[in-house]
Parts: structure tokens; C-alpha cells; sequence
């Protein structure tokens, strides 16, 4: 399929053994460029030997460790400079081989490195494949929240190999059905439905099972990337569950695993969305039944404190003079999109009793 960008279509191979076609791209698209690859450990733990496989016999593969204390401004400093050693020019493509830390790190290594080169995508985890490596998001963590630095910058190609996907701990797998789970919740109804009825072929990670939720949840992010691709408007919409999830991911050192993070604020904010009298109680129940049925947590862990996610939400991408703003479901595969003046818009403040309710329904 192909999705579009700031200047062109882009393509995304999606099943499995999609990696194969990586060479095939490179030498038609990019023949005189020499390539980089920036590679999660674990991933290459796993799988180098396939990416090698693919890839040019002198490319360096620059590792990067697992986890996302990796997406640091020292982190890109040292990759940048592993670049510039190997006299890296403008006729480079970087290859971006892991899950959404190496996604994110290495799309905004490739935006800035010599004012941009291109970018290659090739996810290695569910999450990544349905939500990082598509739409051009790109950035590092700061003390101060997640993702509060980057560049949006599109990638020249992706390649999702679902064989990868495989070896995926259970964490890391769940992470990326709640992100494909979240954009059925706000765009698609009929999607939603298919992963209610295929619950078992999903989790027992049937190839064919992950192609067309990968590719369903493609679809609906490059609808809404290609109608609002610099973040002004209709794209909020993907950050429904992210404004708690983010702030219970801060509020726990990003040891809460992003997938289950979102999970759980899907949870609290569908509460709110039923406490200011956007969402019926049938649809929260909905929500909520399938989220557990998927085997993600609906509750916040033990020991998280409450004011240090009040604390993450006044420092959230979308608060507006310190005030959190929240997407509100109004049904299953619907989003609010207007505010009381019936302008457009897609996410609000919500009154501090709105914020406790949901709060309250995580355990919080």
C-alpha cells in the first residue's frame, strides 16, 4: 500500500517476509546512495542476520540498547557522530531496525543529519509497525516528558515483516494491539468489531490475523497523517489514551510499557468521556471488555502516585497554559469534533471533577 507524504506517496510492505523487498527498493530508489542502519540490541540479537542479509556487506549497523532511556539527546549526539566518523554525506540512507524507540530515535537522526537524508523504516515490533514507523513522527524523551523534542519527517519507505513478530515478548506484543485497538476506538467501528470476533486468532499471533490488523491501522493513520500531517488539528485524534497513559509512563520512569500505559488510559478517558456526557455507558462498557479480553491492563500499577500524573499532564504536548487537553470518545469508531461554539476541534479541557472521575477508574 501506499501512504501519502509532505512531497510524495510512500510505499509500506506489510506480511510475512516483507524485508526482502528492502533491497529491491534501494537499488531502484536510492542506486548511488550508500546506507547506515541504526539497530535496537535486542532486535539484533534476534534477527541481524536477516537485516544483514538484506542490506549492503560494508553498511555499518550502529547498535543502539533496548528501552527508552535510549531516545536521549546523548543518544542521537553519539549516533550523529558515529556518522560523521564514517564520512557519511548527504548520499546516505538511514535504516531504522526495531521497535518504536529505534523508529523514533533514528527518523530523527535521519531529519536533522546534514538538514535530512532519507529514511527507511523497518519495524520489529507490532507496536512500531501499526503506529511509530508510519505518519513521520519523530523525537526523544527530555526529563520533561516524552517525545517533546523531534521533527515530523516521513519516512521514504516502510517494511513491516510480521515474521519478526514471532519472537515478541507478551508485553511487547499487547503494546501494539492497544495502539491498532485505539485507532479502531476513535476511526473505525468495523474494525473494532473484527478484533472483538478474532480475539484468539490475535492472540496466537496468525500471520494473516497480524497483516490485516497492520494493515487496517496503516489505513486509518495515513487517513488521518495525509489530512493533517503537521499536528494542527485532526491528528490529535491518535493521541486518544495517550494524555493519561503518557502521564502514567512518566510517573513510573517509563518502566510501564508504552502499550500497557495507553491501555490504561483509554480506560480513565473513556471515564471522562461518560462523566461530561459525551459517551453512553454501553460504549464504555464495550471499550473496556475488549481492552481486558486482549489481555492488557485496565488499571494503573501499584504504587503509581497520583500527583506526579497531574504533575506529566501540565506538560503535555497538547496543554494549553498548563491545562491538559483529552480527545473524547463519543462512540465506538467516533471522536468529539466540535466544541460548544461548533467550531472544529478535537481535544478539550475538561473540569477537574471530569479528570478525577477518570483518574478514579484506574485506581487512582
Amino acid at each position: 500500500m501506499e501512504t501519502p507524504g509532505q512531497d510524495a506517496s510512500y510505499e509500506i510492505v506489510v506480511g510475512a517476509g516483507a524485508l526482502q523487498n528492502l533491497p529491491g527498493f534501494l537499488r531502484e530508489r536510492y542506486p548511488d546512495h550508500r546506507i547506515a542502519a541504526i539497530g535496537d540490541g535486542e532486535a539484533l540479537r534476534r534477527h541481524g542476520a536477516r537485516l544483514r542479509g538484506v542490506l549492503p556487506e560494508e553498511t555499518p549497523v550502529l547498535e543502539v540498547p533496548p528501552g527508552e532511556e535510549s531516545k536521549s539527546r546523548a543518544r542521537k549526539e553519539r549516533l550523529e557522530d558515529a556518522l560523521f566518523a564514517r564520512r557519511l554525506g548527504r548520499d546516505t540512507v538511514v535504516v531504522g531496525f526495531g521497535g518504536g524507540v529505534v523508529t523514533d530515535l533514528a527518523g530523527f537522526v535521519a531529519a536533522t543529519y546534514l538538514r535530512g537524508v532519507p529514511f527507511v523504516a523497518c519495524p520489529t515490533t507490532l507496536l512500531a509497525a501499526v503506529d511509530a514507523s508510519v505518519g513521520g513522527k519523530t523525537g526523544i524523551n527530555t526529563p520533561h516528558g516524552k517525545n517533546l523534542i523531534g521533527a515530523i519527517r516521513q519516512p521514504a519507505a516502510v517494511f513491516a515483516d510480521t515474521r519478526f513478530l514471532e519472537t515478541l515478548p507478551e508485553p511487547e506484543f499487547l503494546s501494539g494491539v492497544a495502539e491498532a485497538l485505539k485507532m479502531a476506538a476513535t476511526s473505525d467501528p468495523d474494525l473494532f468489531g473484527e478484533i472483538e470476533r478474532g480475539i484468539p486468532t490475535l492472540r496466537a499471533r496468525e500471520a494473516a490475523a497480524l497483516t490485516r490488523l497492520i494493515a487496517a491501522a496503516v489505513r486509518i493513520k495515513a487517513a488521518v497523517v495525509s489530512a493533517d500531517e503537521q499536528e494542527s488539528g485532526l491528528r490529535e485524534v491518535l493521541n486518544f489514551g495517550h494524555t493519561i497513559g503518557h502521564g502514567l509512563e512518566n510517573a513510573t520512569g517509563y518502566v510501564l510499557a508504552h502499550g500497557a500505559a495507553v491501555a490504561v488510559g483509554m480506560i480513565a478517558e473513556s471515564r471522562m468521556a461518560l462523566r461530561a456526557g459525551f459517551l453512553k455507558p454501553a460504549a464504555e462498557d464495550r471499550l473496556h471488555s475488549l481492552i481486558g479480553s486482549v489481555g492488557l491492563p485496565v488499571r494503573a500499577p501499584d504504587g503509581v502516585e497520583r500527583g506526579r500524573v497531574l504533575t506529566a499532564l501540565r506538560s503535555d504536548k497538547k496543554a494549553r497554559g498548563g491545562r491538559p487537553r483529552f480527545v473524547m470518545l463519543e462512540d465506538i469508531g467516533r471522536v468529539r469534533d466540535r466544541d460548544r461554539q461548533g467550531g472544529t476541534a478535537y481535544s478539550y479541557p475538561l473540569p477537574a471533577e471530569v479528570v478525577d472521575a477518570g483518574l478514579r477508574a484506574i485506581g487512582l
